[in-house]
C-alpha cells in the first residue's frame, strides 16, 4: 500500500497538480435519473490522479443520509422520479442539488415524452448547473469547487 501511495504522490508532482487549498468536506450522492452513462464516465474520471477531487475534500458517498450535495445525471424518467425525490428527502439540511450534463438540465431527450417526468429544476431546487454532453472532468471539477467554498 505504501508503494502505491508513494507512486500516486509522484504522479501528482509530475502532473503539477495544485496543492489542496483551504478545508472542505462535501459528501456527494450521485443519482443516475435516466442517462446514457456518458456523464457517469466523465464523473468517474474526476477521481483519477489528474483531477483527484478527494484532495479537495469532495467525496462520493453511497447513502443520501450522509450527503451534502445531490448530483443528478440524465433526464428524469418516470421510473426514477420517486427514487430521486426520496433520495433528496433523506438528505440532511442544508442540502444542495447539482444538475450534471445537458439532459439533467432539460436540454437533451433520450426517450419518448411519455417516459420523461418533469425537468429536474421543476422537481428540486437546482443550485449548480454543469452544462455539456457530456461535460469534461475539468468542467465538473471546476463547477463543484466553485460552488463549495472552503470552511
Amino acid at each position: 500500500m505504501f508503494v502505491l501511495l508513494r507512486h500516486l504522490a509522484r504522479v501528482r508532482r509530475e502532473a503539477a497538480l495544485p496543492s489542496r487549498r483551504g478545508s472542505r468536506s462535501v459528501a456527494i450522492r450521485h443519482v443516475d435519473a435516466g442517462s446514457c452513462n456518458a456523464c457517469e464516465h466523465e464523473l468517474t474520471a474526476t477521481a483519477a490522479p489528474q483531477y483527484d477531487l478527494q484532495r479537495f475534500g469532495l467525496d462520493l458517498v453511497a447513502s443520501p443520509r450522509h450527503a451534502d450535495l445531490l448530483l443528478v445525471t440524465g433526464a428524469v424518467t418516470t421510473r426514477m422520479e420517486t427514487a430521486l425525490l426520496r433520495a433528496y428527502e433523506a438528505m440532511p439540511e442544508p442540502r444542495r442539488v447539482a444538475a450534471l450534463g445537458d439532459c439533467a438540465m432539460g436540454c437533451g431527450v433520450l426517450a419518448t415524452a411519455s417516459e420523461l417526468a418533469r425537468p429536474l429544476d421543476e422537481l428540486l431546487p437546482v443550485d449548480i448547473r454543469i452544462p455539456g454532453c457530456p461535460p469534461t472532468p475539468e468542467q465538473i471539477a471546476e463547477a463543484i469547487l466553485a460552488e463549495t467554498p472552503p470552511r
